[in-house]
Parts: C-alpha cells; sequence; structure tokens
C-alpha cells in the first residue's frame, strides 16, 4: 500500500513538472524521455544536460530571448544542467536561418565583446549554480580538415535541401555557399560535444535541432537529444515578433521605469502571452488571474500591473520596480512631471528637431520631424506640431516626446 502511495506520489509530481516544461512551447520532440529524465531526477537526483544555444550577435538581450531563458530555468526546477551556449565560432560563419540571405558574419572582437554582456545579464534569469557558460570555439576550433571532412560525411546535401529557407532560394537561383551547410553541421557537433540530453531552440531553428539527433546517432552517444521548439515573443506592437530592428522590444538592460511602462502599454490580450512565456507563476496561478478577469473581480490593468512588477523586479530589484510603479502613476494618472529628467542648456534660436537629436529622442532630424508632425511633442504641457519651432525666448522649458521622454530645456542668450 505504502508502495502505491509513493509510486502515486512520484507520478504525480513527474506528470506537474511536465505540464510546466511543456507550458508554450511550440513543439516536443523526445517527450517520453524527457520524462524518463524527470523521473530519475525525482527517484535519485540524477542531472541531465539541456542546451541551447545563443551567437553574440547583439550586445544586449531583450525579453524576447528570455522566452528561451526561462524555459532553461524550469527545467533547472527539474533536474536540468543549463549549458548556455556561446556560439562564439558559429557567430563568425553567420546562420541565414528563417532569413533568405545570410547574416552578416561577426568579428572575433565583436564575438567577445557581446559574449561578456551575456553572460552578465543570464543570471538575471538562470540559476549560476546549475549553469555552465560554454563557448563553441573550444571544441569547434581545435576540429582538424580530416575531421571537418568526417563530419561532412554524416549528413547529405539532399536532406539539407530539405530545410526550407535553402528550398526557397534554391528555387529563386539566390546563391547558397557551401559554408552556410557547415552551420547546422556545427550546431549539430555541438550536441554531441556537450552529450545533451535536450536542446532548445526558436521554432524557426527546428531543422538545426534535428541535425542535433542525427549527429549524436552517427557519433554512437548513446542517446538522442530531445528537442523543444519555443515561439518567438510578439513585440510592444502585438504582430510583429520582439525584434530591435523593428523598436518594438523590451530590452532586459531597460531603466526599471521604462521597462515597468512598455510592459504595462502591451494589448491585455498580448498580456496572457507574455504570463505564458515568461513569468514565473504557475500555470495554476495564471489560470486563477484570468478566471479572476473574466468574472470580473479583477481588472485586467491590475493583472497588467502585477506582471510590470514581475519582470521588473526581475531584472532589477522589488525596490526599483515600486518606484518605478509610483513614476508611473505619478505621470500617467496624476499628471505630474517626473524629478529626475534630464535638464539642458541651449542658445537662444535653437532648433526643435537639433535638440531632441542632442537628446537622444530621435535618431535623427528627419524622424523628430516626424515625431511632431504626429503630435508627440509638448512645450510646457501644450502640443507642438511646428517642426520648425526654434527656441527663441529665454528661460525654462518642459519637453516631452511621446509618452516617456522629458527634459528641462534652459535657454540663454548665449554659451
Amino acid at each position: 500500500m505504502q508502495a502505491n502511495n509513493a509510486n502515486s506520489t512520484l507520478q504525480a509530481k513527474v506528470q506537474e513538472a511536465m505540464r510546466e516544461i511543456e507550458r508554450g512551447c511550440v513543439e516536443f520532440i523526445g517527450k517520453e524521455y524527457i520524462e524518463s529524465l524527470v523521473t530519475r531526477f525525482y527517484e535519485k537526483g540524477e542531472e541531465f544536460i539541456v542546451k541551447a544555444g545563443f551567437d553574440p550577435t547583439a550586445p544586449d538581450l531583450h525579453l524576447g530571448h528570455s522566452v528561451l531563458l526561462q524555459k532553461l530555468a524550469t527545467f533547472q526546477n527539474y533536474g536540468g544542467r543549463v549549458k548556455f551556449l556561446i556560439g562564439d565560432f558559429t557567430a563568425t560563419i553567420g546562420d541565414p536561418s528563417g532569413k533568405s540571405e545570410t547574416r552578416k558574419p561577426l568579428t572575433f572582437e565583436e564575438v567577445a565583446q557581446n559574449a561578456k554582456t551575456y553572460e552578465e545579464q543570464v543570471f538575471k534569469i538562470l540559476n549560476k549554480d546549475k549553469t555552465d557558460i560554454c563557448f563553441n570555439s573550444k571544441w569547434l576550433g581545435s576540429l582538424t580538415s580530416v575531421n571537418i571532412m568526417q563530419l561532412t560525411a554524416q549528413y547529405s546535401v539532399a536532406r539539407m535541401m530539405e530545410r526550407d529557407d535553402f528550398t526557397k532560394r534554391f528555387k529563386e537561383n539566390q546563391p547558397i555557399s557551401i559554408v552556410e551547410f557547415m552551420y547546422p553541421l556545427l550546431q549539430g557537433y555541438d550536441s554531441v560535444a556537450l552529450n545533451c540530453d535536450i536542446e532548445l531552440g526558436g521554432n524557426d531553428q527546428k531543422f538545426n535541432l534535428l541535425v542535433g539527433r542525427a549527429l549524436q546517432r552517427a557519433y554512437n552517444c548513446g542517446k538522442e537529444q530531445s528537442v523543444m521548439t519555443m515561439p518567438l515573443l510578439e513585440g510592444l506592437d502585438g504582430v510583429n515578433k520582439m525584434s530591435k530592428s523593428l523598436k518594438n522590444y523590451i530590452g532586459v538592460t531597460d531603466s526599471p521605469n521604462d521597462m515597468y511602462a512598455k510592459i504595462l502599454s502591451i494589448d491585455d490580450t498580448l498580456m496572457w502571452r507574455y504570463y505564458e512565456l515568461i513569468s514565473t507563476k504557475s500555470l495554476a496561478e495564471i489560470a486563477k488571474l484570468k478566471r479572476g478577469v473574466e468574472t470580473g473581480e479583477l481588472h485586467p490593468k491590475a493583472v497588467k500591473e502585477e506582471l510590470s512588477l514581475e519582470i521588473t523586479t526581475r531584472f532589477h530589484n522589488e525596490k526599483l520596480a515600486l518606484q518605478a510603479k509610483e513614476a508611473f502613476n505619478a505621470i500617467f494618472r496624476n499628471k505630474e512631471i517626473p524629478k529626475d529628467i534630464e535638464t539642458k542648456e541651449i542658445q537662444k534660436g535653437e532648433w526643435i528637431c537639433k535638440v531632441l537629436v542632442e537628446l537622444g529622442f530621435s535618431p535623427s532630424t528627419s524622424q523628430a520631424r516626424r515625431d511632431i508632425k504626429a503630435g508627440a511633442l509638448s512645450v510646457d504641457q501644450a502640443k507642438q506640431t511646428d517642426e520648425n519651432f526654434h527656441f527663441l525666448q529665454e528661460g525654462e522649458f518642459i519637453i516631452k516626446l511621446g509618452k516617456r521622454k522629458f527634459a528641462k530645456i534652459i535657454v540663454v542668450d548665449s554659451i
């Protein structure tokens, strides 16, 4: 009887773990293997290896990247030892995954600088004691020409052409270099070198992840890694994936005030997507919040504030998150001006567009013109739509661009 009860308790714990592990994923290949790994962890305390690779193509992460990080952190709760793989070698090649042309390779110097920044950011989410930071140059850089030839022999051109973007480019007569075929092989070899049990990636990386399974078979690793693909998180526009190039992102290094305000600005429907993919709340807790909103017991804005506080606290701390909430309420609910705004002294006659660029509010005078025409600028709380506005009077002026950019301008006769 006791044995049956113990077995039932174990099964219940494993099933609860699997629900959290599966949460939000697009595709799950090798679920039974993962379930057996989690079971062994509960029975014997044995860890297993979970890998996700990151090419350090930009110095800062955004919340879109944190989808994978959050899933890695979930695995750490159930026995996963995370191999956070920085592709310093493969980043110097360029990966065309999901793109119509090859990504520009980075120099080793650029990779090294970006990788250093990554290391500083990932432990906002991952448990440092259960994480190994790895660089694939350690093994890929030491492969001989013979090793490379042996690696290429493990996969056929026909199999490579099953990859959607290669097929599309081939049909459209766009060039595909041999080195592009090497990228999925090298990424797959990472799984051999690290003896991975599980590999995570975006849903645009499925082909490369499956190559890892094939190479583990070819190299007689005694296992085939399970593969889990995760969705691409939508950005602030609620349509396109979060991307710096689209300027719809929330950076993990954004200031507490900006981070809190940006999360609070997302659509009520999109809020649940963020809860599912990047919140640490359990599925049961999220379901309770949803029921509260559906019954009218909870207001959607209050639930979104809870999400904003959670994420801002994670990347900063609770004190700064609460201060960000107070600052947001002061500005948008009470129509107050922030206390710590930037002060800039300018000479009488300065052009507003030039001032906005110097403040960093606009990337160019052309963009500043567009922002002003769109009605995004106010001077001393009065909307200013004249793109040719100049500061012709001495004194102090409060300018605001958009919802969150404030500055005090001090106009003097000469500087």
